[in-house]
């Protein structure tokens, strides 16, 4: 799980909303994936609302910290969150409250009000969600990938990428996908 830093820093949900909407609802054809009117609602139509993947992007490396596993099933838990629940990821509190309760899905007890404060104010924990960041940025300009969603694949020490097209497709055919690069290596 690399994050790229997309969306990270706080902009005004207006200015987006509309392509936003849009862009979800191509997504949900191809996926299947739903986004919710909660969602639409509350996140995108909000009033004085605000976009920044900052919070979740802190709180992915803060979590990595307890065990790399809890990674992909925080930005799943984050994703139902914003997505079909409606929950403003951008805020502070509500992704302190949807991390604590993947961790305590794995036996890791933390408490909302002591993430939410490390989200707000660990200098430490912001420098290293930055050289993640960074650094993804660095092996996405090498691998030539610009946008997200996409997945490398390192088949014999050699990467491939699947684009963001190939995961919108769903788990039969990224499987197929894979299967077609491991048999062309």
């Amino acid at each position: 799980m690399l994050p790229s830093g997309l969306f990270v820093g706080a902009r005004p949900i207006s200015s987006i909303s509309d392509h936003a909407w849009r862009n979800d609802q191509r997504i949900q054809a191809l996926t299947g994936q739903r986004f919710s009117r909660e969602y639409h609602q509350n996140v995108l139509l909000a009033p004085n609302g605000i976009f920044d993947s900052g919070p979740a992007t802190l709180a992915l490396t803060a979590l990595g910290e307890h065990a790399a596993k809890l990674e992909p099933r925080f930005l799943h838990a984050i994703q139902i969150a914003r997505y079909v629940d409606g929950r403003d990821t951008s805020n502070v509190q509500e992704v302190a409250a949807v991390a604590v309760q993947v961790a305590a899905e794995h036996g890791i007890e933390l408490t909302a009000e002591v993430l939410a404060e490390r989200l707000r104010n660990d200098a430490d924990l912001r420098k290293r969600t930055l050289e993640r960041m960074e650094e993804t940025q660095r092996q996405m300009d090498v691998l030539g990938i610009r946008g997200v969603p996409q997945l490398v694949a390192l088949i014999n020490g050699e990467a491939h990428i699947l684009s963001g097209e190939a995961l919108y497709q769903g788990p039969a055919r990224l499987a197929a996908a894979l299967d077609e690069l491991c048999a062309a290596a």
